[in-house]
């Protein structure tokens, strides 16, 4: 199958390496010159714009987006739309907010566009692991690009699926990526307990080791966590600055429009927000409280 790949940013040339490897043609686009040239060398072809891009293939077209979520994504989709035609379709792979995605393909109808969302899970591993694919879209377009899913996920039958109608892919991601903060934070209290135990001097990328096997909490999540333990076992260099990048945000409001209390999930994108106030007024006022009701010490800065 033909496919267009927008964005050659490591996870879109990746996924664009592992379709060339199934078998499947890659035309690339990206603004950077260095990207793609890159993607040219595993065997794609590439073009210099978007207009080029879709003169290089045949109808119906299809287009996967891989470009950051919001203004870029509409840019894209807003340059690209005039040179489409009835049949084409759209798959944004990105982390798209679920209302954006059903606005964009309400807004493509009318030009006999079709639109797909799938939801990616897998990162930087995608390309030796396969990818999670989440897929939402009308159904006879998600089955027309069944060979392409197929090619990305770990395996034919298994790591991905139709999961309903368009929005519902990126919807169902986001939610996976909520439930990802919890288990972040989850393991990173544990291990950070068992790091000021100092008296039993314990191993962290041991125990790591030992919980990967067997363990009820095993998980690719800890092999990654064992990885990174046995490469800096005291995390010298890191700094304690936890970013966020929209999802858990946006689950968390979801939950609350809903009125589903996810306690975990919410405790763990707060604990981000605090990871990143270096110089925290919460902190200082209630040391300060402590002060005025019991006279407690106020440590200096």
């Amino acid at each position: 199958m033909q496919i267009a790949m927008i964005g050659l940013g490591r996870m879109g040339a990746n996924m664009a390496q592992r379709l060339l490897r199934g078998g499947h043609e890659v035309v690339g686009f990206d603004p950077v010159e260095a990207a793609r040239k890159m993607i040219e060398e595993k065997g794609a072809r590439s073009a210099v714009s978007l207009e080029a891009l879709v003169a290089k293939l045949a109808a119906p077209r299809v287009f996967w987006l891989m470009v950051p979520a919001g203004a870029i994504t509409d840019g894209t989709i807003t340059a690209l739309t005039p040179l489409l035609a009835a049949g084409d379709t759209i798959i944004d792979g990105g982390n798209s907010n679920y209302r954006d995605t059903q606005r964009r393909a309400a807004a493509l109808k009318p030009h006999g566009v079709n639109y797909v969302d799938s939801g990616t899970s897998g990162g930087v591993w995608g390309l030796a692991e396969g990818y999670s694919l989440m897929i939402g879209g009308e159904k006879a377009v998600v089955e027309r690009l069944r060979p392409l899913f197929e090619t990305l996920a770990p395996s034919p039958d298994k790591g991905w699926g139709h999961v309903g109608a368009v929005g519902s892919g990126h919807y169902t991601k986001m939610i996976h990526n909520g439930i990802e903060y919890g288990l972040m934070q989850a393991y990173a209290e544990g291990f950070s307990i068992l790091q000021h135990k100092r008296e039993f001097e314990l191993d962290l990328h041991q125990i790591a080791e030992i919980w990967r096997y067997g363990s009820v909490v095993r998980s690719w999540l800890l092999d990654l966590t064992a990885d990174a333990l046995d490469k800096n076992p005291t995390l010298q260099g890191v700094a304690p600055y936890v970013v966020d990048s929209g999802e858990g945000r946006w689950t968390v409001s979801e939950a609350v429009e809903l009125g589903v209390p996810a306690i975990v999930i919410t405790a763990s994108l707060l604990e981000r927000f605090r990871s990143r106030d270096s110089d925290s007024f919460v902190d200082k006022l209630l040391a300060a409280m402590r002060n005025q009701f019991g006279g407690h010490e106020i440590k200096k800065e």
